[in-house]
């Protein structure tokens, strides 16, 4: 089946942000006008792509911390009333909670019962739906970012003399090599080409927020390759999206550093395929496209 080509939605972005002031920068509302010109079919996939917030959101409910992020599908009274009566949350989420209420009820080992053990199940779960899911990009990102976090999560317990393996999400090649190995790239350098970037950003001197900056300099790197030569379909709006929420991160952390990332979006976003209006007689017009949507 041919991906939908949102012309008119992606043409319409270019009146957002025309002022980079990060004061007037709204991602929830960006997101709710991209997911609302998408199809049925296409809306499910972004609400995948932010159900790893929800995973966030639920963690940090049942600690009972106040961090919320607003990012996610549903509001915090929502998430409440769903964590009692589960109705709207996807499948695989409602699966992992009811194993998990099944096994505290069974007096199952502590570590099956433990708030860190929900945790990674509710994440492997998730990255194991993308790696279902029909978009390349979401598939290549999701992989690529469950990497990324294994990677930080494994050098962070080895310099607390931790196992590695009570951190990492999934089960492969590379999960395996960063649970056992002693090596200083884990023995997946050939496999992981920045994990050299990983360990210098975990490794270095500098404050936790430049460490974080150079994760997530690495992520929108990351996003920014997935989404070249997509121009007005899904890929493209993940790729902007994944962005987006790097932006909506730092506006809170670091609103210098939130100006300057979204200074970059609006520049790479005028320079990419955005010029492909001048469009080939035989290619479809944005009428056509955008009328099958389902």
């Amino acid at each position: 089946m041919f991906a939908n080509h949102y012309y008119c939605l992606v043409a319409g972005l270019k009146e957002y942000a025309l002022d980079t002031d990060v004061k007037g920068f709204d991602a929830p509302a960006l997101i709710a006008e991209i997911s609302e010109g998408v199809s049925k079919r296409d809306r499910k996939r972004i609400a995948l792509l932010y159900a790893y917030y929800d995973i966030e959101n639920i963690i940090n409910m049942r600690a009972g911390r106040e961090q919320f992020s607003v990012l996610g599908n549903f509001t915090r009274e929502e998430l409440e009333e769903e964590l009692k009566t589960p109705s709207r949350l996807p499948a695989w989420m409602k699966r992992v909670i009811a194993a998990f209420h099944a096994a505290n009820e069974a007096d199952a080992p502590e570590e099956e019962r433990s708030e860190e053990s929900l945790e990674r199940r509710l994440l492997a779960a998730y990255y194991e739906e993308c790696a279902r899911s029909r978009p390349g990009f979401l598939r290549a990102w999701s992989a690529f970012d469950r990497t990324l976090r294994n990677i930080t999560a494994a050098f962070a317990a080895r310099r607390l003399g931790l196992s590695p393996a009570e951190a990492i999400i999934g089960r492969g090649e590379i999960e395996t090599a960063l649970s056992r190995s002693s090596a200083a790239d884990f023995g997946i350098r050939s496999e992981v080409d920045y994990v050299d970037q990983v360990i210098a950003a975990m490794g270095s001197d500098v404050n936790l927020l430049e460490k974080e900056h150079r994760l997530d300099t690495l992520r929108w790197n990351k996003a920014e390759e997935l989404a070249c030569m997509h121009y007005f379909d899904l890929d493209f709006l993940l790729g902007y999206l994944v962005r987006i929420n790097l932006i909506h991160r730092w506006t809170a952390l670091d609103p210098e550093r939130g100006r300057r990332m979204l200074e970059e979006l609006m520049r790479s976003f005028n320079e990419s395929g955005r010029s492909k209006h001048d469009r080939t007689d035989g290619e479809e017009t944005a009428s056509e496209s955008e009328s099958e949507r389902e």
